[in-house]
């Protein structure tokens, strides 16, 4: 178990990518903090296949990452049980509409949780991973922060936003530590479209158009952006960060890594 003795923070994790990086970690042996916003079942449930993983411990909490005083908290309260090795921010959340539809209130949330929470967290926890020598932050930013797509102005500059960030970090932090110690990394993900609960409605009336035959209707939804036509894994994200805590990684920092079926290469 490469990661046993680090301990993980995973912003968003009670469901999708976030609970696919955790359950990724949680293999690997880390202990694992889960957070996010939502039901008792949900939490018990993310929970469950944490430690079904392989978690060699798990907590959550529970809060709001538009408020900065409360992220402040959350921090503290997480520090309090022990350090944090690896930080993934992966809390998302989307609205569509043309920039003149947009209403100003979405705009000021999406770039609040997905864009200044990660500044947040990393600013309360980079310090201490500098003191160690070793230190992992892995941005969920997506593919949305590489190219744009109409309608979807608040997200995409958020996730251009956190790219900007994680290489901003990693030019700070890139000398800390050493190949031994691991250093302090931080890197972007960049997920296409991924397989989770929040686009299965997109998928359902896909597969509705095919007789339901989900592949089809997978395979037709990706046709417009993603030439693979299949999608990701919540899991196969969670391999990639899995990669990036290694020590081996220790001289990727800074990196936007597209997990995306070619769509940025067109």
């Amino acid at each position: 178990m490469t990661l046993s003795g680090k301990r993980a923070l995973i912003t968003g994790s009670f469901q999708g990518i976030g609970l696919g990086i955790a359950t990724s970690l949680a293999a690997e042996g880390a202990a694992i903090v889960l957070h996010g916003l939502a039901d008792e079942a949900t939490i018990a449930k993310a929970e469950k296949a944490v430690m079904a993983a392989g978690a060699a411990k798990v907590e959550s909490y529970v809060s709001d990452l538009r408020d900065v005083a409360a992220t402040e908290a959350l921090i503290a309260k997480v520090l309090a049980n022990g350090p944090v090795d690896i930080l993934c921010n992966n809390a998302g959340i989307q609205h569509t509409a043309t920039i003149e539809d947009m209403p100003r209130e979405k705009w000021n949330d999406i770039i609040a949780i997905n864009l200044t929470s990660f500044f947040d967290t990393m600013r309360l926890l980079l310090p201490h991973m500098k003191e160690r020598g070793y230190g992992r932050v892995i941005n969920t930013a997506s593919v949305h922060g590489l190219v744009a797509s109409a309608a979807k102005a608040p997200y995409v500059s958020a996730k251009h936003g956190v790219i900007g960030l994680t290489k901003v970090a990693a030019l700070e932090y890139a000398s800390i530590g050493s190949r031994d110690s691991g250093g302090v990394t931080i890197n972007a993900i960049c997920p296409g479209w991924v397989e989770t609960a929040l686009i299965e409605p997109q998928i359902q009336a896909r597969v509705d158009l095919h007789n339901g035959d989900r592949a089809a209707g997978i395979a037709d939804l990706l046709s417009e952006k993603q030439p693979s036509r299949r999608m990701s894994t919540p899991e196969e994200i969670g391999a990639v960060a899995v990669f990036l805590c290694s020590r081996a990684a220790h001289n990727i920092t800074g990196a936007a890594i597209p997990v995306d079926g070619g769509w940025t290469a067109q």
